[in-house]
């Protein structure tokens, strides 16, 4: 036991200023400064750990009384016994303090805890979604924030396993959508990575997860790829009873090979009538944020028939902006769903067309029935390169070549709304 050379508070309070005593020794490293600190008594205690001499304040008396002073110096001799320095020992639990009161605040404040998930991967997010089109970049925040953050968004990052992972991506899977469990855990793996690369985390639990995960279906848009149901669709096209507007944009779906959204947004500007071409925004158009603000519009060549149709669509929209306006709003594009829910109304199911397939219907039929180069067909549906060094180098834009392809699939549709045969043709066509 040490010994206890203070007698009793009564003696710390019998000190007055100008007591020639510097100290009063407690024993085995306890002892109380005389008038330091402003004024007050300061509790002191002195210990060696790891071969270093080293002084651990006590706090002041009378804050802190004698019968306290000992209780912290015994605890400070048990640590040194079990080799804990207390000095560290109390710098430790006061970060600790601190940082849970950062903690406590940030989550009052609505913020993600530092060093969570859910804080690297809004860092993550924040630092490349100025590289992808907002549609795109919305889409990946969503997940996470559905999917991903109310699970493990809390956790810290460097914590999660791939167990515990898996465990999460488990519960997008029940839910049958198996794509997206795909995707959640792509990002999911990005954002470990940039963790990685910041100094937050070591590995990256996602990084073997893959095959853990169902195989998605391949899902592909339906179309119509047989040559007399075609036909039959075209005809119901011809006599669907809409407005002006709806009719021109199912007589001209089929024929110009652009996904629907480019469609009905399609503005008078972009079309040169007399030269039979359309120009459509590099903005519009399925590709990289980069590409849509810097590179070139898509070029659609027009054959005579969609000529014709936007000729006299022009009488009725032309004053405004848009092509195909919207009924009740001219200011605005036709419904996104405008297309489909014709095609419902005539009398085809989801499961058999939608707008989006005609381009491939196009694809299919141009190649397989007309025997039209693939390369030119690619161009016109403005589908990427796959390889970089294709995309740097292939400076080709086939425009006469693309330009006869068009015409050609417009005379065929021509001839399946007619219900003429139509026999395979040779690549020479092109």
């Amino acid at each position: 036991m040490p010994r206890a050379l203070i007698s009793s508070d009564t003696l710390i309070r019998s000190i007055k200023p100008g007591d020639p005593r510097k100290r009063l020794n407690d024993g085995d490293g306890l002892y109380l400064l005389l008038f330091v600190n402003g004024g007050a008594h300061g509790w002191r205690f002195d210990y060696v750990i790891h071969g270093r001499r080293k002084t651990l304040s006590l706090g002041t008396y009378p804050n802190t009384g004698l019968k306290l002073a000992r209780t912290k110096a015994t605890q400070a001799r048990e640590m040194v016994a079990a080799g804990t320095d207390p000095s560290d020992h109390r710098k430790a639990t006061k970060a600790e303090h601190v940082q849970q009161r950062e903690m406590d605040q940030r989550t009052a404040a609505g913020l993600p805890t530092v060093g969570s998930f859910e804080e690297v991967a809004r860092e993550w997010f924040d630092t490349r979604h100025t590289e992808w089109a907002p549609n795109y970049g919305g889409k990946i925040i969503r997940r996470l924030e559905v999917d991903i953050f109310p699970w493990i968004g809390k956790e810290p990052v460097a914590a999660i396993t791939p167990v515990k992972l898996l465990e999460v991506l488990r519960r997008i899977e029940a839910r049958g959508v198996i794509e997206t469990a795909h995707r959640a855990l792509e990002n999911c793996g990005q954002v470990f990575r940039y963790a990685i690369a910041t100094g937050r985390a070591v590995i990256n639990p996602a990084r073997d997860l893959k095959d853990a995960l169902r195989k998605p279906m391949v899902k592909h848009f339906p179309a119509i790829t047989e040559p007399k149901r075609l036909g039959e669709l075209l005809r119901a096209c011809d006599n669907y009873q809409g407005t002006h507007v709806v009719r021109a944009a199912l007589h001209l779906a089929p024929m110009l090979l652009l996904r629907p959204g480019e469609l009905r947004h399609a503005r008078w500007e972009e079309f040169d009538l007399d030269a039979a071409i359309w120009l459509v925004p590099a903005a519009r158009m399925k590709q990289g944020k980069a590409a849509k603000l810097y590179g070139k519009p898509h070029t659609v060549p027009l054959p005579s028939q969609a000529v014709q149709t936007l000729r006299e669509l022009h009488a009725l929209t032309g004053g405004g902006e848009y092509v195909f306006r919207g009924e009740r709003h001219h200011d605005r594009p036709m419904s996104e769903n405008t297309v489909n829910a014709s095609l419902r109304a005539m009398g085809f199911g989801a499961d058999e067309v939608v707008g989006h397939g005609f381009r491939a219907t196009a694809r299919t039929m141009m190649a397989e029935r007309l025997g039209l180069d693939e390369s030119v067909i690619e161009a016109q549906l403005a589908h990427a390169v796959r390889d970089s060094l294709g995309r740097a180098y292939n400076r080709t834009e086939f425009e006469t070549q693309r330009r006869n392809l068009m015409q050609t699939w417009a005379d065929y549709l021509d001839k399946l709304r007619k219900g003429g045969t139509v026999l395979k043709m040779s690549k020479s066509a092109t």
